[in-house]
């Protein structure tokens, strides 16, 4: 498994995970200069050069400031126009509509705006679509609706860009609307106020990889100052929206966007505001969800994200942006508990659905020859198929789309690989004339397609993709900031290597490989008993606790399992782990490779 080739880390040609280790490109001299300016071990100075942060850099990636990185709302198109209508709006007293996608994306922004147009003194109220009956984006009855209750504005967040038709209709009723979104975008523009998305083909923003909530935030900055322009606060106190960061924190880190320039400034200020715990929603659903310490990317992803959209998935769409948005600790605490109840669903309908999408392909005689993966079935739930699509692509380290099909048409939902823009494909296949409709971005995409096209879209996307595909498939690999001794991995590290995050999209996790690790006990754990807890020691001393997640029935956690005292270079990430008041660092096992 191990070899000779210098190009390898660690010589590790093929690891257990049937992986190729390489080391983050980073240089050396940098890396060296960084850890010497800041006063950081060595490894921190590594970590950093292989990000891409010089010397110039350092203090900014390390203290990420709105103050410095937060751009001008103005400098987007669309954006005074959109700012000065909604300020009017708020003015005049008029009825403002905030439609929103039920994803965390969606939710975020419509909690976020709900409570400045509150705190500013207008008056608004949240349409979120049901994801079964509805789909998703803006629709002609919803908007109709709207219309004849008394809304003259509509604000549509974290969709819109490619509603024409429903768009079409509203204006013909006249009902104004603002889009605010961050979807890939075509060159034909919806009809609106405004189209605020800094992915528009006409647009020369810097900030393409803001999420929704980011552009959201932007918005009420914008709509602030018009406001306070106009003289509307001098009788009123002026909102700070800086209270509000952790919403679009939370929002920024599950929709997997960058954590790179402005996004990593509005987390890392974000998650400090969440750790403050103001939110009632938040706190409730953080109590009911069992987080005990400060919150972090990991809590906000894997943890408090997935609950707040299991209400779009399998519950009632609107949930999250109501949780999000409320002030009262009793109704806060039913949301939370009901979220998390339609969370362990979601898990077993995702469960049932992957393991039948598993069996459907495995017709397939060679997945490594296709240049994606589609699976399509009847009576799949519609509100998992993202995530399942999100399952085959790791499996199969390939782009993957997941259809569910009914009345001889498919709603479906696509997850990609570094390197292949789906959502570009997606629009495409519309344009086309392959699929009914669909969007997205780089990364994941949404479509609906005619069961009699599914064939069709294959070979279409296949066609489009494939060189893309093949170079970002190539050798399946696992990257690494460096090699540290079991004695090495200690809290005085982990504490150096947080100050690095937020990580997430674009500021990727450091993982280390543990090297000449012996195994001193290595036992199943979980309800399942699936996951593999290890005790690490090493030639230099020192013991490192370590876990990894499903891992036991694989051939990497059996050969851990089995160890017979082999010693082993062990692959992951090093996580604070607090338990009974004392912390120490934990790591959280991704691959594994015998020494020699």
């Amino acid at each position: 498994m191990s070899g000779a080739d210098s190009d390898s880390f660690l010589g590790v040609e093929r690891s257990l995970g049937d992986r190729r280790w390489v080391a983050r490109p980073g240089d050396g001299r940098v890396a060296v200069a960084l850890s010497q300016r800041l006063g950081a071990p060595e490894m921190i100075g590594r970590v950093m050069a292989a990000r891409g942060v010089g010397l110039e850099e350092a203090e900014s990636f390390l203290n990420p400031t709105l103050s410095a990185l937060l751009p001008d709302p103005g400098h987007l198109k669309g954006m005074a126009e959109g700012a000065e209508r909604i300020a009017g709006a708020v003015m005049q007293n008029e009825r403002i509509a905030i439609f929103g996608d039920y994803d965390v994306d969606g939710a975020t922004s419509s909690a976020l705006l709900t409570r400045f147009f509150a705190a500013a003194g207008g008056r608004s109220q949240v349409y979120i679509p049901d994801r079964l009956k509805e789909g998703y984006g803006p629709n002609e009855k919803a908007l109709l609706s709207l219309r004849q209750s008394g809304v003259s504005v509509v604000v549509t967040v974290d969709c819109g860009t490619s509603a024409f038709e429903p768009l079409a209709a509203a204006a013909r009723a006249g009902l104004e609307v603002v889009v605010v979104d961050h979807h890939a975008a075509e060159a034909r523009l919806p009809q609106a106020v405004s189209v605020i998305n800094p992915n528009r083909l006409d647009e020369g923003s810097p900030h393409g990889q803001l999420a929704a909530v980011g552009v959201t935030f932007l918005l009420a900055v914008a709509i602030n100052r018009a406001l306070r322009q106009a003289g509307w606060y001098k009788q009123r106190p002026e909102p700070d929206l800086r209270r509000w960061l952790d919403l679009v924190a939370l929002g920024t880190v599950c929709d997997v966007v960058p954590l790179t320039g402005v996004n990593r400034a509005l987390v890392t200020q974000g998650l400090k505001v969440m750790g403050h715990r103001t939110n009632t929603g938040l706190r409730a659903l953080a109590d009911v969800a069992g987080i005990t310490e400060a919150p972090g990317t990991y809590h906000a992803g894997y943890i408090l994200g997935p609950r707040i959209n299991a209400g779009g998935r399998v519950g009632e769409s609107g949930l999250g942006a109501t949780l999000l948005a409320t002030d009262d600790p009793g109704e806060a605490r039913r949301i939370s508990e009901h979220l998390d109840r339609l969370n362990q669903e979601r898990r077993a309908i995702e469960a049932r659905v992957l393991e039948q999408a598993l069996v459907k392909l495995a017709d397939l005689e060679s997945h490594e020859t296709e240049t994606l993966i589609i699976a399509a079935s009847e009576g799949w739930h519609p509100g998992v198929i993202g995530i399942v699509a999100s399952r085959l692509k790791e499996r199969f380290n390939r782009p993957a789309c997941v259809v569910s099909l009914e009345g001889g048409k498919g709603t479906g939902s696509g997850r990609s690989v570094n390197g292949v823009d789906l959502g570009a494909a997606i629009i495409a296949a519309r344009q086309a004339g392959i699929i009914l409709g669909g969007g997205g971005h780089k990364m994941a995409a949404g479509f609906t397609v005619g069961e009699d096209r599914l064939d069709d879209l294959k070979a279409f996307l296949s066609d489009r993709m494939s060189g893309a595909v093949a170079e970002a498939t190539r050798t399946p690999s696992l990257s690494f900031d460096g090699g540290l001794k079991v004695k090495a991995a200690s809290l005085r590290l982990l504490q150096a290597l947080e100050k690095v995050g937020p990580f997430g999209a674009g500021n990727a996790e450091p993982r280390f490989a543990i090297t000449g690790a012996l195994i001193i006990k290595a036992d199943p754990v979980g309800a399942d008993q699936n996951h593999l807890r290890c005790i690490l020691t090493g030639t230099d001393g020192g013991r490192l606790s370590a876990i990894g997640f499903n891992l036991v029935e694989t051939k990497l956690g059996q050969a851990l399992l089995h160890h017979d005292g082999q010693p082993f270079h062990i692959a992951g990430k090093l996580r604070l782990n607090t338990w009974q008041g004392r912390s120490s660092p934990q790591l959280i096992i991704d691959d594994a490779a015998p020494v020699g």
